[in-house]
């Protein structure tokens, strides 16, 4: 099996739904405690064994670019200032040199389109792709619980990560019909996006996880409009399911929509309350602001 060395992050979104904040900062850039939503799903791509990192970007997102690069004036302020701990920190989370490439969708197209504008830097191999609104927090990572069931697969297939939700939700996602196990895994039978009330295969939903062979980038460049005016993921996935199977993974973990701004609040306090250093103050401020004192 060939193994999974490329990511795309598609990061050019607008982020209305956080405005004003997002007016002159990316909502990638938002931070969830003390890290970037972007530098969580970064993070999360290092530990599944990610080696090269493709970001999709648009205007205004040249700041993400800084982010993965080196600040040679704050290292050497932090250098003189004695901060060895916080200097030894930004090198861990550097990527490497050549690790990080950068694209541009020049038009909102929609994810199906970003993800057919990294084809050139992806190439003929299978890839990860990561939704940065998306944050999953896990013992082990998503990514790399899938990429053990993708492992286990006995011939290349196209994985997505799925998640249980309550059946009255389903109309506000992509679901999937459930076939056959194999490992960890199950063959998928349909993909249906937001279908209506009652006809939806399953109560699993598509979430922002997915392993792809690159034979989607064929058919995403031949994909017409769909859903919005955009080049649908989903769509494309349906015909490749025609040709290449797809799994479904049903991974260990909490999932957080960051891009809403409950789902964004939550992933704070989960986050928060899941460190050591700041979780036992933060605990009893909560209690402070609940009235629980």
């Amino acid at each position: 099996m060939t193994p999974i060395r490329k990511a795309i992050f598609p990061v050019a979104g607008l982020g209305t739904r956080f405005l004003p904040a997002t007016k002159a900062m990316p909502k990638e850039m938002l931070t969830v405690v003390d890290r970037p939503l972007i530098q969580h799903v970064v993070d999360e791509a290092r530990e599944a064994g990610i080696e090269h990192f493709i970001f999709v970007t648009g205007r205004n997102k040249g700041v993400i670019e800084d982010h993965f690069d080196r600040q040679v004036e704050l290292e050497l302020t932090l250098s003189e200032r004695g901060k060895r701990s916080e200097l030894e920190a930004l090198a861990r989370d550097l990527p490497g040199p050549g690790a990080t490439s950068f694209t541009r969708q020049q038009s909102p197209l929609g994810l199906g389109h970003a993800v057919w504008c990294a084809r050139d830097l992806v190439g003929d191999e299978p890839f990860a792709l990561l939704l940065p609104d998306v944050l999953v927090q896990s013992r082990k990572s998503c990514l790399a619980q899938m990429m053990d069931a993708y492992r286990d697969l006995r011939e290349p297939a196209n994985m997505i990560a799925v998640e249980e939700v309550p059946a009255e939700r389903t109309p506000m996602y992509g679901v999937v019909g459930i076939g056959k196990a194999e490992g960890k895994a199950f063959s998928i039978t349909q993909m249906v996006e937001k279908p209506p009330k009652g006809t939806a295969p399953s109560n699993l939903i598509i979430t922002g996880r997915y392993i792809l062979q690159p034979q989607i980038f064929g058919l995403l460049e031949k994909q017409e409009e769909g859903a919005g005016g955009e080049i649908q993921l989903t769509d494309a996935m349906i015909r490749l399911a025609e040709r290449t199977p797809f799994y479904g993974f049903r991974f260990e973990g909490t999932t957080f929509d960051c891009g809403s701004k409950i789902g964004f609040l939550s992933a704070n306090v989960a986050y928060a309350l899941a460190r050591d250093d700041i979780a036992p103050a933060f605990r009893d401020e909560l209690k402070r602001l609940l009235g629980e004192r």
